[in-house]
């Protein structure tokens, strides 16, 4: 049912969507909506947030909250103004599946009705019946039968085939980017590229030429034409790593594109369409960064219709032995050294500790173990040894059970002991680095360092 006051709205809607092969019912006053929705079974609801007696859109809400009392179960679509999206994220928050702004885009507003009537039938994908911690399931890399991994692998089955946005929030190493990856190989785009972006290690400068392309000479290193991360993307999916790093700026420039996929290229008014599944991972709460000012909570909403929590591995303890035999395993292949089986007072051990870098961490661990251990076992004190020899390890820092520092965390120290070295002489921190002075201007201003070492 499409509700809206104004004819040329209710029009054009079900004329797309009557093509696009549903059956539309209009509605154009509140009392006609609820009339509606108390004798039919809808699969949708399309509800403008404006009708012409009020100015506020605060009567949209009401209804919304009506329809939501009578018919908890039938997803409902708002439309809105661009001016009015806060309106819509209240709407959100009442229950609505998603919302559209005027002027829409076809084929995106489409894809967001196909993808709330989908989620909105419960068990409609089944659940793959082989193991899911297996690698003959079709997660390729993903391994371990704790709960709730299994849980998460059932909504990627159930959510793969749509085009709802994701958002795979997690601590570091838990395993977000396969996740990511499972839901473009399991999805109909799995034939078109999927494209990786690291948000975090974007600078506001450099966001809108990474992501939406430029043309030559639309600033001055800017000598030939280049495509953007989501035109690359066209026709499959876009990963926004560490979206939560996203400066404010940055972002309502990502809602824009996300609102209709539409952009243009820096320094041309070439208005470019695209056809992009949208899945985001952070290791932050994003609703406390919305609290904090920190994160637009309209774009929380327009990444988030679904959203996966990665357990970290100390919560997966009984998926630890089986993770380390898989590493160990790839560790010997790919080094070309014989087998060597890891004892059970090793695995043992390997459940004991805290494993502060989850899964990355463990992997690093396993693979270093392989490599320095002599004989064809693998026992807890060849663990210990491999720990204490590791290149991130510091007696001064941390005990051998400890967690290892992320990689970011070991570049940023990197960083700051090149500056202890050559003081304010950038040039010669970036040689000695082996980086331009741009890539070391990117980084600082990454991780807040500035000169005299504050942040």
């Amino acid at each position: 049912m499409v509700c809206d006051d104004d004819l040329a709205i209710r029009s054009s809607l079900k004329f797309l969507l009557t093509k696009a092969g549903y059956e539309v019912d209009l509605a154009a006053m509140p009392e006609e909506i609820l009339n509606k929705i108390r004798h039919h079974d809808f699969s949708l609801v399309l509800l403008d947030m404006n009708f012409s007696m009020t100015i506020t859109g605060e009567e949209g809400l009401e209804i919304l909250e009506k329809i939501r009392h009578l018919k908890p179960a039938v997803p409902v679509i708002l439309i809105t103004a661009w001016g009015s999206v806060e309106l819509a994220v209240k709407g959100i928050k009442l229950g609505a599946s998603d919302f559209v702004t005027k002027p829409w885009n076809n084929l995106q507003l489409l894809k967001i009705v196909e993808t709330s009537i989908t989620l909105s039938k419960n068990g409609s994908f089944p659940h793959n019946s082989d193991d899911p911690g297996s690698r003959k399931s079709g997660f390729p890399g993903i391994i371990g039968k704790d709960s709730k991994l299994l849980d998460i692998l059932g909504i990627v089955s159930r959510v793969a085939p749509t085009h709802a946005p994701v958002l795979i929030a997690g601590e570091s190493g838990t395993g977000k980017e396969l996740i990511a990856e499972a839901l473009h190989q399991h999805s109909s785009r799995s034939k078109g590229p999927f494209v990786k972006v690291n948000l975090g290690g974007l600078s506001s400068s450099l966001f809108e030429s990474e992501m939406f392309g430029h043309k030559k000479g639309a600033y001055t290193d800017a000598k030939e034409d280049r495509m953007g991360r989501f035109e690359m993307a066209n026709g499959g999916t876009i990963f926004l790593d560490e979206i939560g790093e996203l400066d404010l700026t940055s972002q309502v420039k990502l809602l824009r594109v996300l609102q209709d996929q539409t952009f243009e290229r820096l320094g041309d008014s070439k208005t470019i369409s695209v056809d992009v599944r949208v899945i985001s991972a952070t290791n932050r709460n994003l609703y406390q960064q919305v609290d904090k000012g920190l994160f637009r909570e309209d774009l929380l909403y327009r990444i988030n219709l679904i959203q996966i929590e990665m357990p970290s591995l100390n919560k997966r303890k009984d998926d630890i032995a089986m993770l380390a035999g898989y590493f160990a395993e790839k560790a010997v292949s790919a080094y070309k050294l014989p087998v060597k089986h890891i004892s059970e007072d090793a695995f043992d051990w390997l459940r004991e500790q805290p494993w502060k870098g989850n899964i990355r961490e463990l992997k690093n661990v396993v693979e270093r173990t392989v490599l320095l251990s002599t004989g064809d076992g693998i026992t807890a004190d060849d663990f210990n040894l491999a720990i204490r020899s590791g290149e991130f390890s510091s007696t001064e820092e941390r005990q051998h059970t400890g967690p290892l520092k992320t990689l970011e965390e070991t570049e940023k120290d990197t960083i700051l002991r090149a500056m202890e070295e050559y003081g304010e002489n950038l040039s010669k921190v970036a040689k000695k680095l082996d980086i331009s002075r741009a890539t070391l201007y990117r980084k600082m201003e990454k991780f807040g360092i500035r000169h005299g070492h504050e942040e």
